[in-house]
């Protein structure tokens, strides 16, 4: 008998994780609590834009939706800083070639929702919001748009639901369930800068753009249609904070000071800066994310991540992945299954929830600091001298598949290579094989 699989949230990667677990023959319930995306006017979510990069390709390609992905998409091949004078400095991201991927998260989920239309063992509920989950009996039950409830059994369940998951949240009454969640004490607004005439962009269009002002930051990233999505992060309180910004006078004096050039480009500020909703930053840790061969917790649901290293989504796809390589391994051995796939990724789900963390103090503060972008310089030539020897964080974080916990430790390592070489007066050395020779142990 088919196996029954109940997949709880319809966003990024619950949509790909149906197709996954529909393209092994599994049929498939999803759940989205939201309307159809594809029928209604309006992406009802964060519109917030992503940076696509190797391991979300990866995910993707397995799918076929790769190339069809980033026909809508922007590479951009690194950071532009603006100051506040509005000099700019470009600082790459990686090798020629390299490059993340500018995506609109509503256009992104409505291709995979598309695509799983197109399986006869997918069935899509839209409007229904879970509201039960029976984690013994794999019984979910959900509200539906009339008001109704209306209960679903399964062989298992997924939870895809996100950072606030309702099947998390029946796990975490359960016992030796851990679970926290940390707030970052800077919150977030969207706000835009539109095309120019005819469509043109008004700046860089292969940047993500950073105006760096050390204890708040603005990024833009593009889009298609000439725009850029712009996201002002900043402290909920204190000297320079959205509870300082509540009238329009307050707003445009507080551009006009700390991001003239960007102001002189936001004809809609004040519109966008009253209209729109200033959101929370959250880290979500919890475990076990599996509960025997019942349930299993993905995305968000089981790791809820800040988005200053443009890996939310990334991560969530791989784990999509990894699940489906636990699958291959062990067919429907699922107690197997779900304990490889979350002894795989618990570790590496971690560290990329304390390399965003970091990233934020990097783009907001450091990419203005003189001896940071020194040392960022001294980083990009040893990954141009030796390819083969030095990769720097950023680059297997964002261009490999490493696991992130990798990422992690070998940066730490590093950063004492990096020390070294300053603390020697040695940039000019490094070019010599035999100066770096002595140095190498220290990122072995």
């Amino acid at each position: 008998m088919t196996q029954k699989i109940n997949i709880i949230g319809g966003g990024l990667s619950g949509s790909l994780l149906a197709i996954y677990m529909a393209k092994r023959g599994f049929d498939i319930n999803l759940f989205e609590r939201r309307p159809d995306m594809r029928t209604s006017k309006v992406y009802q979510g964060r519109s917030i834009n992503l940076a696509l990069s190797d391991r979300g390709l990866n995910a993707l390609k397995r799918i076929g939706l790769d190339e069809e992905v980033l026909k809508d998409a922007i590479p951009m091949t690194g950071r532009m800083m603006h100051s506040k004078t509005g000099e700019l400095a470009y600082h790459p991201y990686g090798k020629n070639g390299q490059a993340i991927n500018s995506v609109s998260r509503g256009r992104l989920n409505q291709k995979l929702i598309e695509l799983a239309d197109e399986y006869s063992n997918i069935n899509l509920h839209f409007n229904a919001r879970c509201v039960d989950v029976d984690t013994d009996n794999c019984i979910s039950t959900f509200e539906l748009e009339d008001g109704t409830h209306k209960t679903f059994s399964s062989d298992r369940i997924m939870g895809t639901d996100g950072a606030f998951a309702a099947t998390r949240g029946k796990m975490q009454i359960s016992d030796r369930f851990n679970y926290s969640q940390s707030y970052l004490h800077v919150g977030y607004k969207e706000l835009s800068i539109p095309a120019g005439d005819a469509g043109k962009f008004l700046m860089e269009k292969n940047a993500l753009h950073i105006w760096p002002r050390g204890s708040f930051m603005m990024i833009a990233l593009p889009n298609p249609s000439g725009d850029f999505t712009c996201t002002l992060f900043m402290p909920f309180e204190g000297e320079n904070s959205f509870a300082n910004l509540k009238t329009e006078e307050q707003v445009t004096a507080f551009f006009k000071e700390e991001m003239p050039d960007a102001y002189d480009m936001m004809p809609g500020l004040l519109p966008d800066f009253f209209a729109n909703p200033t959101s929370s930053l959250v880290t979500v840790r919890c475990f076990p994310w599996v509960k025997s061969d019942k349930v299993a917790l993905l995305g968000d649901a089981a790791h809820a991540i800040v988005p200053f290293y443009g890996q939310g989504m990334n991560c969530s796809f791989e784990d999509c992945t990894v699940m489906d390589d636990c699958i291959e391994k062990y067919g429907t051995d699922w107690n197997k299954i779900f304990a490889e796939y979350q002894s795989l990724r618990k570790p590496n789900a971690d560290a990329i929830a304390d390399l965003a963390i970091q990233n934020y103090y990097e783009m907001a503060d450091k990419v203005g600091d003189k001896h940071f972008l020194h040392k960022k310089h001294i980083e990009h030539d040893l990954t141009e001298f030796y390819p083969n020897k030095f990769k720097s964080q950023y680059e297997l974080t964002t261009f490999s598949l490493s696991p992130y916990k990798y990422a992690l430790d070998q940066g730490k390592k590093n950063d004492v290579l990096l020390e070294k070489i300053i603390a020697d007066g040695a940039e000019e050395k490094i070019k010599d094989p035999s100066y770096m020779a002595s140095l190498w142990h220290l990122i072995e």
